[in-house]
Order: C-alpha cells, then structure tokens, then sequence
C-alpha cells in the first residue's frame, strides 16, 4: 500500500529508546479481532499530569478514513475532575514496536503540533497509523507470534492563559430602576441618589437634580444614571448600557422619556439629561407628572454588557 505520510502530515521515524509514559501489549491479536470489537481501550496511565488511555481500532477507525489501517488515539481520561473551562495542551508521540529488531517505530505529526484536548475534542491521533499490509508483514517485526505492542509518551505544554468572555445581555433580569421621590416640594437638596441596584454584573443608581444642575438650574429637572464603582474597573474597562431615562406620567401613559446609548468607565462614571424637562412642565398638575407630591424616575436598562474572567 502507498506511504502517503508526507499528504497526511505524518511522520513516522524509528528510535532504540522506549516510550517514556507507556507501553500497551495485544496478545492474540487475531482474536480480538474476531470478537467482532471496533475499538479497545486500554487501562488508565499517567503522563504531564493528566490521565488517559490508547483507544485502538485494530481493523481501522472508518468513521475517519482508517479503512486498511490499524488507528490509534491518544484519549483524556476522568474529564469529570477537570474544572469546567479545561484545556491541556500536549505534544505527543505514539509507537508500535519492531519485535525482531528491537527498534521502536514512532509516529507524530510531521510539524510538531501541540494538540489541544478540551471538552469538545477528547481524542487525538491516526486514524491511518499504519497500513495493515505493513502491520501484518511478519518481516516488519510489527505482529509476531500474534502479538503486537503499541506505546505512547505525552509531554503537557505548560501555559498560563486567563481569558474573558464579553456578553451582551438584552433585556436582562431586574432591569429598571424605579427611585420615588416623596414630598418632592419640600425637597431641598441639589441632588438625590436612589438605592444602588444592580443589574448584570453591575451595580447602578440614578440622581435626580429637583431644581437643575449648572447652567440649567432653576429651569429644568436634571436625571443622569450612574455606574456605581466605577474607579474600580480594571484599567481601559468599559460597560455598555442601552436604556430610557423615564419620569412616569401617573395619571396615563404619556411618560417623559428619552433613549441612551453609552459605553461608561472610570472616566465616564454617569451619562444623562441636565435637561431632562422643564421645570414649567415638570410642576404642571394637569400633566400628571407629580401626583400627591411624589415624582417616579426610571431607568429601564434594555442592553448591557456583561464580562466573566476566568484563571
């Protein structure tokens, strides 16, 4: 059968030297196959810190092109242990042994890959190792005496990678601020900050200037909604809210509302309206913003976004 190594990216060497992590003997290897088997998995061994076992398909894995080959697969093993995001990165090599020779027949990818094994890919490895014309020429050394010995060694390519996932969550749970404020005539502070609410993995509040702040004091309501701790961001951290800034019309649904759009940050704590609506319109009885002395100020988030670190 044609050597087709070069097209598959394989390379396949011989060395003296034994794998350094384990060695995996088939006797009766003809009878294995006429239990009708597709695939053994060998015990359990231990290599780079992980845990894993041979998987081989002595008459080929055809699911993957093996058909007239024998395939081998380096598998990970006790996953149930691993924390959730887990990934290891491996080099590693897989062999057969020339019995007659005492030479060690190695196959590797030909460009050295790390593998990356994680939830989604638990196995790698050939599915074309070795033709099963080669394998089962007796002068190959490979199959004698109806035996046969597979082998593997595993090297972990150490990283230290932390990652973070950026979301962003449209309409998310508890998303409206609502901040009454009763009494709202006798109210003699600049400003009043409602409670800190939080939504996403961020905390929030509203402040409400009663009379106008700066230049449009004495003229209009002023309403800005705040990022709460937002000096403590990691550096160059921002958080996108999208929402409506709302005094609710207590008598019909005739609300005061306007849309924003606003990436925040330590520098860009709180984003709103110094103009929210006239004082004129605000106090205006007929209007039904203020009713039995209190106004209701809203800020109803529809998207933000939401970052998740993990080590």
């Amino acid at each position: 059968m044609e050597d087709n190594s070069k097209k598959l990216g394989i390379r396949r060497i011989t060395r003296d030297f034994p794998p350094a992590h384990y060695l995996f003997k088939v006797e009766g290897l003809s009878l294995l196959v006429k239990t009708g088997v597709e695939k053994y998995e060998s015990d359990v061994f231990e290599a780079a810190g992980h845990k894993w076992r041979l998987s081989l398909y002595p008459n080929g894995d055809n699911k993957s092109n093996g058909n007239g080959f024998i395939s081998l697969y380096l598998v990970i093993d006790e996953r149930e242990n691993l924390p959730l995001t887990w990934e290891v990165n491996v080099s590693f090599r897989l062999f057969v042994l020339d019995q007659i020779r005492d030479k060690y027949l190695t196959i590797e990818d030909s460009d050295g890959a790390v593998k990356r094994f994680h939830w989604m890919k638990t196995e790698w490895g050939f599915a074309q190792l070795l033709s099963l014309e080669s394998f089962n020429d007796t002068s190959n050394g490979y199959l004698v005496g109806d035996c046969c010995i597979f082998g593997a060694e595993v090297f972990l390519m150490e990283r230290n990678c932390k990652w973070e996932c950026l979301s962003i969550i449209k309409e998310p749970d508890d998303n409206t601020i609502i901040f009454k404020l009763d009494n709202f005539s006798k109210l003699d502070k600049k400003y009043y900050e409602s409670a800190v609410h939080a939504i996403g993995d961020s905390k929030w509040k509203l402040t409400v200037y009663p009379r106008g702040n700066v230049k449009f004091k004495g003229k209009a309501l002023s309403v800005f909604l705040e990022l709460v701790e937002a000096d403590k961001l990691p550096p160059k951290r921002k958080v996108y809210a999208e929402y409506k800034l709302r005094v609710r019309n207590q008598i019909n649904d005739n609300h005061m509302e306007f849309t924003v759009e606003r990436w925040f940050s330590a520098a860009n704590a709180n984003w709103g309206y110094p103009q929210f609506m006239a004082l004129k319109v605000l106090h205006d009885a007929s209007k039904g913003f203020i009713l039995y002395d209190s106004l209701i100020v809203e800020a109803e988030v529809n998207l933000i976004s939401k970052v998740k670190r993990f080590p």
